[in-house]
């Protein structure tokens, strides 16, 4: 089992929704990824569309892929609240 310590959490906009939950995921350090929904969203029927602003974890041993852990509100700016440092510091 990968230990949670060991994720990269990096901020991203869905590009292109493909099949079975699975997303096209632009970084905000420029990179794609191909990102799944956790099974927290899942459970708690959050809709992921095409252009929401989330939070990918990534493991440092695959980089090309990762999973969405979390969907920023509408009506709040990722600039406003940065939930990664509320978290923990990169």
């Amino acid at each position: 089992m990968l230990d949670k310590k060991n994720t990269i959490q990096l901020k991203g906009v869905i590009k292109s929704c493909l099949s079975n939950g699975m997303f096209r995921v632009k970084l905000e350090n420029g990179f794609e990824i191909i990102a799944h929904i956790s099974g927290k969203i899942r459970r708690n029927f959050i809709q992921i569309l095409l252009g929401d602003s989330i939070i990918v974890e990534i493991s440092p041993y695959d980089l090309k892929r990762g999973r969405i852990i979390y969907r920023f509100n509408y009506n709040s700016s990722i600039y406003n609240r940065s939930y990664i440092s509320k978290k923990k510091k990169l």
